[in-house]
Formats: C-alpha cells, structure tokens, sequence
C-alpha cells in the first residue's frame, strides 16, 4: 500500500502542511531511507579510521591529518550538491514524482564509489572516491528530505520526527557498529560494500512504496540552471529563525561528530589497545550509545509535540555535553561507556526535536531547498570537527605525549555543545497551534 497524497491544505496553501493523517506503519516506511542513508559514512569514517591506524594508510603521528585529507574536498562538494539538488527536485516532473528519481540513482551510484574506497590504497584516490560519494549521497538525500514537509500533517510532525531520529539513530549504529567490526577483523572490503548493500535494501522502501504528496512547483519558463542558481538565493537570509537553527544545528553536530572521526584513535592511542582490542571496545560503546538513544528519541519526539522543541533542544545539549566531558576524563573505559549512554541520549533527544522544529519553521512548498540548506550543517560538521579536533589531537600529542591529543578533542567538543544551545535562543519556534507556518524570527 502507498502513502496516502498529501491533503487538501497543501493544494490551497503551497506552504501549508497536508492535513490527511498518516498511518503510523506508513511514517515508518517514509523514514526507512534514513537508517541506509545514515550509516553510510559513520561506517566508512571508522574503517579509514582502522585503515590509517591499523593498515599504513598515512604517518604515525598524523593520524588527524591524513583522515582530514580523505574527507576534506568531500565535505565542500556535500555541501554544494544538497541543497542544489533539493532546490532542483522542488520543481522536477516526473514519472516517479519530483523526489524518487534521485533517490534511485544517487543510491546506485553510492555502491559503485563505494567500491572504488575498498579497493583503493592511495591517500588521493581514496580522497577522490570520497569526493564522488558525496555527490551521489547528497544527490539522492537532498530531495529525501523533502518528503516530511510534504506528506506528513501538523500534528504528527513530533511522531515523524521522532521516527527519523529513530532510523537514523540506527542508521549510525549500524555503520557504527560495521565499520568497527571491520576493524577488528581486518575485512576493510567486506565492511565497505555491506555499507551499500544496506543502503539499497533501505532505498527499496522509499521508491517501491512511497506517493509523491506535493505537486511539482512550476518553473515559469526559466532554465535548470537558473532553479539550481535559485538554492543559494539571499532571500533565505530573510528566515532568520532557520539561519539560527541551522548554526545551532552545526555546532551540535560538530561535538557528536568528534567521537565517530575519533574514537579509534582514541582507545588505541590513550588506552594503548591493539587492533582487534580497539574494533570491540568500539563495539561497546556503540551499544551504549544505542541505549542511550533509544530511550530518549522516540519520547523527546512527541514531548516536543506538547512543550515545544526548544526545552528539548536545550536539554540535549547539556546532556551530549556531559556525556562528551566524561568521555574526555574518563579514567577506564567502563567510564567511558557511561559516558557515551549521556552522549547518546542527548543525540538521541536533538535528532528527534531539532528535525521537527526544521520542519515546523521552513517555506513547505520549497522544503527541498530548505531542508538541503539546512543539512549543510550536517555536510560540514564532521570535516570541520575533524579539522579542529584532529589537528589539535596531532599537535597535543606531539607536545604533550602520543595518547593525550584525543582527550583534548573531546574537550573540544564540550564547548561546541555550548555554543549549539547559545545559537537557539534567537530562534522563534511557532506555537503548537499554528506549527505550519514559517515564522522569521527577529535578531
């Protein structure tokens, strides 16, 4: 069965939400996409991890600096292609609807640069095939992330942004959880290309059995070049509780991120483990930080829903904030464990809340735009938390000892959940009864 077209609402109001409720089975299967989507590069961020540690890819030493050459070009170009390519789905027509046709093509495309990672053992053609899987990733995940804002009503927005925490949440884990048996059993290729395989099973879901809700916008004559040109306008400047709630967005990504590129370094350096000891060490954190997340995105979801996302928002960063902290100090890795529950607790909480309140506030009719923008924070988190952490764990351990550098990073991104919860003060979040509308908040 597909999802139901999006209701009359949306039909007399361009940004206004549908008003036709969803099934609850239906909103599962319209977040599916995301637990392939999701693990993609928390898993091949862990197995170049293993690679440069483990298998001689880079010099000891520079460790952070090799992994931010991998991923450096690659970030620049995700966050170019997302928004272009939802801005472009906005107004595309097509057989398969205006979102479907990218889905299926970026995700083939994610197989076959994929492949070319695992069977590369060069610094620049690894960075090169990163490069192209960010544009196929970004092109099948931009005009994804407009189906929310197009098909689901007001008030269930705080479920089906409970849901895509949810599946991204296992999404990570699951990439988490590959790459990090990958490490341990030194199979960089087979982790690689399950990665893929994931992600096309997930793909399936989405193209097979989901409607198209929102009709295409015209495009009044003008050219492609002309609506990809249209997703960095400066009228999005206008929106200033989105241009807030996008920084607010980065910074907490940027703390969350610091443990996925580091976390490898981090227990073989500090706590001098083997390799096979790292990639299980790594595996308990991840189930730490699956509880912590579980127990948290689902309710924080639909709590938002009655008290508003800000307090929910806030009280994530202070949790990820306390989680990473104990991490930093932690004396034994069963500290580190408890550590990583608060971590992903709070992760658990911001990725069902912060999606809602995106949704509540952006223009509905150009949500492929809006939602592209606003996960360039989530392009160039990980590669600026990677060039700020990981340059400071390089030089910490040359001045203070090889082992030191990654605590110094996780203190690092302590403050950068502060400065998350400092940016969402400017931001005005609409009233849970008028939660279609886009406001624009005031500075």
């Amino acid at each position: 069965m597909e999802l139901a077209h999006a209701g009359s609402a949306a039909i007399d109001d361009p940004n206004a939400r549908p008003t036709t409720p969803l099934p609850t089975r239906q909103l599962v299967r319209l977040s599916l996409y995301w637990f392939g989507l999701s693990s993609i590069f928390i898993g091949v961020t862990q197995i170049l991890q293993g690679r440069i540690q483990f298998a001689g890819l880079g010099e000891r030493g520079s460790e952070g600096t090799t992994l931010l050459a991998l991923n450096v070009i690659a970030a620049v170009v995700a966050a170019l292609v997302q928004p272009t390519i939802g801005s472009i789905s906005d107004y595309t027509i097509s057989r398969w609807g205006r979102r479907k046709p990218y889905i299926f093509i970026g995700t083939l495309l994610d197989v076959v640069f994929l492949y070319g990672i695992a069977t590369s053992n060069t610094i620049i053609a690894i960075a090169a095939f990163m490069v192209l899987l960010q544009v196929s990733s970004n092109f099948a995940q931009g005009p994804f992330q407009g189906y929310v804002p197009d098909l689901v009503p007001t008030k269930q927005v705080g479920l089906a942004s409970a849901f895509v925490g949810l599946f991204q949440v296992l999404g990570n884990a699951a990439g988490f959880g590959i790459g990090s048996l990958a490490v341990a059993t030194d199979s960089f290729f087979l982790g690689t290309m399950a990665l893929g395989v994931l992600e096309v099973a997930t793909m399936l879901s989405v193209v097979i059995r989901v409607s198209e809700g929102r009709a295409a916008k015209p495009r009044g004559g003008r050219s492609w070049f002309a609506v990809a040109r249209e997703a960095w306008g400066l009228d999005i400047l206008r929106e200033r509780s989105f241009i807030w709630l996008v920084g607010s967005r980065w910074f907490f990504l940027m703390g969350t991120n610091m443990i996925i590129n580091l976390s490898i370094f981090y227990f073989a350096q500090t706590f001098g483990m083997s390799q096979d000891e790292t990639g299980g060490t790594n595996l308990f954190v991840l189930l730490a930080v699956i509880g912590g997340n579980v127990l948290t995105v689902m309710p924080a979801g639909r709590l938002s829903d009655r008290i508003g996302r800000k307090p929910l928002i806030y009280a994530a960063c202070a949790i990820a904030g306390t989680g990473m902290l104990i991490i930093a100090l932690a004396p034994s890795v069963a500290v580190v464990i408890a550590g990583a529950a608060l971590l992903g607790a709070g992760s658990g909480m911001f990725l069902a809340v912060d999606w809602a309140l995106m949704t509540d506030i952006i223009p509905k009719a150009s949500s492929g735009r809006y939602m592209g923008i606003s996960n360039v924070a989530t392009a160039t988190a990980g590669i600026v938390a990677l060039a700020a952490g990981g340059r400071l764990m390089d030089v910490v351990n040359e001045v203070l000892g090889y082992g030191v550098g990654p605590r110094a990073a996780f203190l690092l991104a302590v403050g950068f959940f502060a400065l998350g919860a400092l940016l969402l003060r400017p931001v005005v979040e609409p009233s849970r009864g008028d939660g279609a509308a886009a406001v624009t908040a005031t500075a």
